[in-house]
């Protein structure tokens, strides 16, 4: 599984969008890396977030990738995240943050 965090404005994105998220991301994470997306989706509570002293509506989308990945890889896949945030949220590309982590090193403790 890859992991998947979803930080979202509460009553910012409904249900059913919700999963047409999930899916989509879920088919990039198993074309990309293999897996699919495990997800962690998780709201801030209303009146708790703001930008510029107004409510938020960003979002935070951030993806573990299963091996470090070159900024020719990560570019397009960032794209891909943001591309299918936006088409199903009809936000702007500056409500979205989005990540893609390398995994963590493996220590030998």
């Amino acid at each position: 599984m890859t992991p998947c965090l979803c930080l979202v404005q509460e009553g910012q994105i409904p249900d059913e969008v919700q999963a047409s998220i999930r899916n989509a991301l879920s088919a990039l994470s198993e074309r990309a890396f293999g897996h699919p997306a495990e997800f962690s989706w998780r709201e801030v509570r209303s009146g708790s977030g703001f930008t510029a002293a107004k409510p938020s509506t960003a979002s935070i989308v951030s993806l573990v990738a299963h091996k470090a990945l070159s900024q020719s890889e990560r570019v397009p896949l960032l794209e891909e995240v943001c591309d299918i945030w936006m088409r199903e949220t009809n936000c702007s590309i500056d409500e979205v943050v989005a990540s893609i982590n390398d995994p963590a090193p493996v220590t030998g403790d």
